[in-house]
């Protein structure tokens, strides 16, 4: 694979993500309800529901999460894909690119426990 066709291939998977968040994002902020309270028998008004934070922090939570998922799994392969081809060029560098390897790994996996705690925090604390 050439390396434009690569660049190309990794454009087009991160504007999905950032449609796919961005579509989500406009369709769930469409489904806020409405009531429909009667004043009286023969006469009826539309009445929005009161604002509920529970719903905006549970969207922010998700879309946190989501885009940290999204983020780390594409850091990840990324990663793993640059340690199989630098042991593909030098097979005798294995384990110490596997090491380096395995210490990058976790530190992604960090950043991402880091944003399940702060999505945590804004659904239970704020």
């Amino acid at each position: 694979m050439t390396s434009s066709f690569k660049k190309i291939r990794t454009y087009a998977v991160a504007m999905t993500i950032v449609l796919a968040v961005v579509l989500a994002v406009a369709v769930l902020s469409g489904l806020t309800p409405t009531v429909r309270a009667e004043a009286s028998e023969t006469e009826s008004q539309d009445v929005v529901a009161p604002n509920d934070p529970t719903g905006d922090k549970a969207l922010a939570a998700g879309i946190a999460i989501g885009l940290a998922a999204a983020g780390g799994a594409v850091a990840m392969g990324i990663a793993i894909a640059k340690a199989e081809e630098s042991i593909a060029r030098q097979p005798e560098v294995k384990n110490d690119v596997r090491t380096t390897l395995m210490l990058g790994l976790v530190f992604i996996e960090t950043a991402i426990i880091y944003a399940l705690i702060v999505a945590i925090l804004v659904v239970f604390v704020l």
